[in-house]
């Protein structure tokens, strides 16, 4: 290995060339093109912008801004090492995981999940371009297996938000249109077990908004969510709750009602004095400090310092509540959160019985 190998850094500086914007283009369909020998033609020009569309659809946007920037980082690493970009030389990539695991220079190692996920960036962007990358091959596979033996450590959770500590964090929002609307969020969030993106991409209708993530109908006895979620299309049943001050779907009808929607996304802004609903959709960034603040107002956690309290909590943090909270069959719970396994949504339960089953007496020990 040259000595320029082993100087390598994980976050190298940023140094431009004349085909950066050749290495970055293309990353979401752009480059759907007529194969070279069909004449064009207006409607297969429109049929070409039609596949890009669906092209970007593929993947959710904030995957596509992580593996754009998983792109830039890499061209740039290429660049710093006087490797070619294209096409994937499966030696370099390999080299490129150590850099990252070893934590070389002034910039801290990254995780086992995070370099999983990099190198899944790097596959995408690769398929883009009409590349292959075999993640199988001995330089990429043994490298990232060898680091996943040396640093791979248990995923660090969220703290879980239970009943009593959404009543407190609701407690603390004032009584105008804004605090309707961080109410209805909080706990709407928390009864469906949803996604901080889950939440804000709701519409009132079915294909209100081209950029919709799913759809609310209330009935009676409470509101079904229909949404595109990362496991595909599913339905989430939110029940009334017992009392109105705390119903999830109560909340979310005086949101509706006094904020005048019943077209478009959900949730949107308000005004500056809170007391008027703008047109503009919600961004998911808008859940996490809104948990964040309420956690803080609420003193959950207040024998830990602020710093430790705010690291404790996130938008997960409403999924693994309502997994941790509910009492009922885990195989409900499952279904509710959308999981693919029921390891996954123990992986979600926080304070659940462990030893509720004993194979050791049942094996006669």
């Amino acid at each position: 290995m040259s000595e320029n190998t082993k100087k390598s850094t994980s976050e190298p500086p940023n140094v431009s060339s004349g085909n950066e914007d050749n290495e970055r283009d293309h990353p979401d369909g752009e480059s759907l093109t007529l194969p070279s020998f069909v004449a064009g033609s207006g409607t297969l020009d429109r049929l070409v912008d039609t596949a890009r569309d669906y092209a970007r659809a593929a993947a959710s946007d904030n995957t596509l801004k992580a593996y754009a920037k998983d792109w830039t980082h890499f061209a740039r690493w290429c660049r710093m090492k006087g490797a070619e970009l294209l096409p994937p030389s499966p030696e370099m990539i390999g080299l490129y995981l150590a850099d990252l695991a070893s934590g070389t220079g002034s910039s801290p190692a990254l995780s086992v999940s995070t370099i999983d996920r990099r190198l899944s960036g790097l596959a995408w962007n690769y398929a883009q371009r009409g590349f292959v990358l075999d993640r199988k091959n001995r330089h990429i596979a043994s490298v990232l297996a060898g680091i996943k033996r040396k640093h791979a450590r248990p995923p660090v959770q969220k703290e879980a938000i239970l009943a009593e500590d959404i009543l407190a964090m609701i407690a603390t929002l004032p009584f105008d249109l804004r605090g309707l609307r961080d109410r209805a969020i909080l706990l709407l969030g928390y009864a469906g077990g949803l996604r901080r993106s889950e939440i804000v991409s709701l519409d009132c209708g079915k294909d209100d908004t081209p950029d919709s993530g799913g759809w609310i109908q209330i009935f009676d006895k409470g509101a079904l969510l229909t949404l595109d979620a990362k496991t595909g299309w599913r339905e989430v049943e939110i029940g009334r709750g017992s009392s109105e001050q705390t119903c999830p779907v109560h909340t979310l009808e005086q949101w509706l009602h006094f904020a005048k929607i019943d077209f478009g996304p959900v949730f949107v802004g308000t005004s500056r004095d809170g007391k008027r609903a703008l047109e503009a959709r919600l961004n998911d960034k808008h859940v996490a400090r809104l948990i964040k603040r309420t956690v803080l107002d609420a003193g959950i956690r207040s024998e830990l310092p602020e710093k430790d309290r705010l690291a404790l909590y996130s938008g997960h943090s409403l999924r693994a509540g309502l997994a941790s909270s509910a009492e009922v069959d885990e195989r409900y719970v499952q279904k509710h959160l959308g999981h693919a396994s029921a390891e996954m949504t123990r992986r979600y339960q926080r304070r659940r019985d462990r030893f509720r089953v004993n194979l050791t007496r049942a094996a006669g020990l």
